[in-house]
């Protein structure tokens, strides 16, 4: 008997490793359903397996690739989460964002979210559902911001975006009903990136607004410039079964010719500005405590994990997920990977437990 997807997600919850490495907290989470390591979550595979395989040399197309990002997931909210569509006044142009509320009169907290895609794609559609799961399970208000992209909009001015919404959320608080003491922001993928570099922009103005970052698979070193403490090798992925696919999933974010640098940055920043790439940051000492979760067979969970390391050492709290089995971008995949709605639950469990 096949396990439905409720029990998977109900065993996810429960089976964990839990280990205390290089002063991170780290927590292990396995294939839900087969005791196999060394393999693509059978999931996973099959999805990779339904891609007719293409013997043309990929070539750019940016309207393409735009259109081809996200997955048409599910909302497995079981509450009521309403939906508003606010634009936040910024002085270069005005942020459109979403706010999801659980149906409650408290004071909540909110989390800011900020969409994967490379800084040049993704939308609010894609991480909607993602996000009013977020708002259930954290019972915070949720903001999503629609950040301006690459390569219309260069780097920082998508950063700028979603530091103005951190500082409207802080200042609309009252208006928000929610405690400007507890603002978190969190993102997948370039989300985490800028998730993690407003916590830097946050810090070095002082004025210390967010208390919690959840990074899902972010990108801290756009360039994979190899560091002290970093440097990518295939060799650090344990690949058991069905190697030339898993390779070729693992590396298929690999970005060899710098082309997301020259998209993002166009000449206006060094690749190894901390606000680009968070692990090239001097310090990162006094930033709030730190959610890291990465995917078994993504290329960024080396640069991820060194991160984790890299925060803990400087003294931040740092608690760091890897999914077995799973490949970059499996939260967009919510209602189809339980990891994805396991996903939710444990940013809204960092955000209690780790804020305390």
């Amino acid at each position: 008997m096949h396990n439905s997807y409720q029990q998977l997600v109900n065993k996810l919850r429960t089976s964990r490793k839990v280990e205390n490495i290089n002063g991170v907290e780290t927590i292990t989470k396995p294939i839900p359903d087969t005791d196999v390591t060394g393999d693509l979550d059978p999931r996973v595979l099959a999805v990779i397996r339904s891609y007719a395989p293409s013997s043309e040399p990929p070539t750019f197309d940016l309207a393409g690739a735009r259109a081809s990002m996200g997955w048409p997931n599910a909302d497995v909210t079981t509450t009521e989460i309403t939906t508003e569509h606010v634009t936040i006044p910024s002085e270069a142009s005005e942020i459109p964002v979403r706010l999801y509320r659980p149906a409650s009169t408290e004071t909540l907290p909110a989390i800011l979210f900020f969409h994967g895609g490379g800084f040049f794609g993704g939308t609010l559609d894609t991480v909607e559902n993602p996000c009013k799961l977020l708002a259930e399970k954290a019972n915070a208000l949720v903001v999503s911001v629609d950040y301006r992209l690459a390569p219309e909009h260069p780097f920082p001015e998508g950063l700028n975006d979603c530091f103005a919404a951190v500082e409207w959320v802080y200042t609309q608080a009252e208006e928000l009903n929610i405690d400007r003491h507890r603002i978190a922001v969190a993102g997948d993928s370039a989300g985490g990136n800028l998730a993690t570099a407003c916590c830097l922009m946050d810090r070095a103005q002082g004025t210390n607004w967010i208390t919690f970052q959840a990074l899902i698979y972010p990108v801290v070193n756009l360039g994979s410039i190899p560091t002290d403490d970093y440097e990518w090798d295939i060799g650090q992925y344990e690949i058991g079964h069905n190697h030339e696919l898993i390779r070729g999933v693992v590396t298929a974010l690999a970005d060899a010719e710098g082309f997301l640098n020259e998209l993002y940055l166009q000449g206006k920043a060094d690749v190894t500005d901390p606000l680009v790439s968070p692990l090239f940051a001097e310090d990162v000492k006094g930033l709030p405590p730190a959610l890291i979760i990465t995917a078994e067979y993504d290329y960024l969970r080396l640069e991820g994990e060194a991160y984790a390391r890299k925060l803990a050492r400087d003294g931040v709290k740092t608690r760091w997920i890897q999914y077995q089995g799973m490949d970059h971008a499996f939260m967009d995949k919510l209602g189809d990977y339980p990891q994805a709605e396991d996903c939710m639950t444990e940013i809204a469990n960092g955000l209690k437990e780790m804020t305390r």
